[in-house]
């Protein structure tokens, strides 16, 4: 009886034991999950917030906002007039010229240069900046860019703060950004948001209005502007033209330039120039006074375009990058090199090229007599050319040439489409993709879709061929033959500058 009692107890003793010691070990293993900020000792997690926790923006607004001014303008007062392209900036109604209106600049040097808008500036008689210590200067305009929407101010002050220039071409889809600037008449404001996009162009700069949610009607690019945004989420009001986007850093990456907005006031997203470009353009105003701009001399089509002309290349669009030309200016840089109509660009110096928009902004940043190394495609084959880069000059030319055709013929051409060459059976030839009203080719009974075969006799495949074939004409008729919609050939004579 003794013995059993002995057993039980001991093996009482015995759970007991067994029950602590699962507690402690249980309790161990409880306190190593939770212990700290969540994580085992040695589990190699980072102090990064976590999606739950929001991010710290406090230096970036730090370094930022004392750096970003207030801009008012003032105009001669005049009545209603031509649209204002950025009327929906200053929030006055439609027709209207204001006699004062407000944007946003970034001081970029401790001795006053302040970047901006063109748009918040042109047409003013007088601009006036506002410190965010509440101190007024009168501005003096050094230059301005309508082709990249920037201008460039001094006031007279030293030892100003000023923001640190970023690398817009480090800057990444997906990383935090905040926009600064002067929104609806309002103190300096400071909103957070993120890069949605890079190389937006929206065809701001080449519209007589703001209004970027038409439809895209110019087939070919015949403009000058140069439209390269970073697309943000950070709400970019009016009054926010002309401030900053900076990274989380602090430092300047774009300048903020329109919102995308039917209403006048921010609905999603907002674009900015990016700092590479407005750092060459600065420099240009102080040494020069006016840009210097590089010029390539090559015709490229609008993205719809090039992606159908690349599948009648046997190329698939989706495993391409590069640009691809239309039309190279005979005597530009691209002509002198060797370039041809039908190849791909795809690289500058190394650098691959995404988009029409990211190439012609990687040209703006060049000057005259600049060399550039280009990476292209020739019958799906690669290969390489060094091209100087020409002047002003031959850009003036090239828009004389454009405006010269309209004028003329009263339409926008393109490059056939293969489809439309085999089915008429046709080995030359310009498509007519826009007819202005009232021009000639509308008096005269041409629709769009029409193909010109010829002028004078004379087959023309480019631009620079109907331009040349045009000019030509010594008798003053110009004899026109082609194919319109429906497959009916036909031959149209007509005085020239009828």
């Amino acid at each position: 009886m003794k013995q059993a009692g002995l057993i039980f107890i001991t093996a009482l003793l015995t759970a007991m034991l067994a029950i602590a010691g699962y507690r402690y070990v249980d309790k161990r293993q409880y306190r190593f999950f939770t212990s700290g900020d969540g994580s085992p000792a040695g589990s190699g997690k980072t102090n990064q917030p976590s999606a739950s926790v929001a991010f710290d923006f406090t230096k970036a607004a730090s370094l930022s906002t004392p750096a970003v001014v207030h801009i008012k303008t003032m105009y001669e007062p005049t009545g209603s007039g031509a649209q204002n392209p950025y009327e929906f900036f200053y929030g006055i109604p439609q027709g209207q010229i204001p006699a004062t209106g407000s944007g946003s600049g970034v001081l970029v040097s401790a001795d006053g240069y302040i970047v901006t808008n063109n748009h918040v500036v042109e047409g003013a008689n007088q601009v006036e900046v506002i410190l965010p210590d509440k101190r007024y200067f009168k501005a003096k305009l050094i230059g301005r860019d309508s082709n990249t929407d920037l201008a460039l101010l001094k006031i007279n002050e030293k030892k100003l703060p000023f923001i640190s220039l970023g690398n817009s071409d480090q800057v990444q889809v997906g990383e935090w950004v905040l926009a600064v600037g002067y929104p609806l008449s309002l103190n300096s404001t400071v909103t957070a948001g993120i890069v949605s996009a890079k190389g937006r162009s929206i065809g701001l700069l080449d519209r007589p209005s703001q209004d970027i949610f038409g439809d895209e009607e110019e087939l070919e690019s015949t403009g000058t502007a140069i439209e390269s945004f970073i697309q943000t989420d950070a709400a970019i009001n009016p009054g926010n033209s002309g401030g900053a986007l900076v990274n989380a850093d602090g430092r300047l990456i774009g300048i903020n330039s329109a919102m995308a907005s039917q209403s006048g006031t921010y609905v999603g997203y907002g674009f900015a120039i990016p700092v590479n470009l407005v750092r060459k353009i600065v420099s240009d105003f102080k040494k020069y006074g006016e840009v210097k701009r590089g010029y390539l001399g090559v015709s490229f089509p609008a993205p719809v375009v090039e992606e159908q002309l690349l599948r009648e290349k046997g190329i698939n669009p989706g495993n391409v990058k590069g640009v691809y030309i239309t039309d190279v200016q005979p005597g530009s840089a691209a002509a002198s090199a060797g370039l041809k109509s039908g190849d791909i660009i795809q690289s500058i110096n190394g650098i691959t090229i995404g988009s029409s928009a990211e190439f012609s902004e990687r040209i703006a940043r060049q000057r005259p007599g600049d060399k550039l190394k280009l990476g292209y495609l020739r019958n799906k084959k690669p290969a390489t050319v060094t091209v100087t880069l020409k002047g002003e000059s031959e850009a003036d030319k090239k828009r004389e040439m454009l405006a010269g055709i309209h004028a003329k013929l009263g339409a926008t051409f393109a490059p056939i489409p293969d489809e439309i060459k085999q089915q008429f059976r046709l080995k030359a030839g310009l498509l007519i993709t826009k007819v202005d009203a009232g021009g000639f080719c509308d008096l005269a009974g041409i629709p769009e879709g029409t193909v010109i075969t010829s002028v004078n006799g004379r087959p023309i495949s480019t631009i620079a061929q109907l331009d040349a074939a045009l000019s030509a004409s010594r008798s003053g008729v110009v004899r026109l033959e082609g194919i319109i919609p429906n497959g009916t050939s036909f031959v149209f004579t007509f005085p020239l500058g009828a």
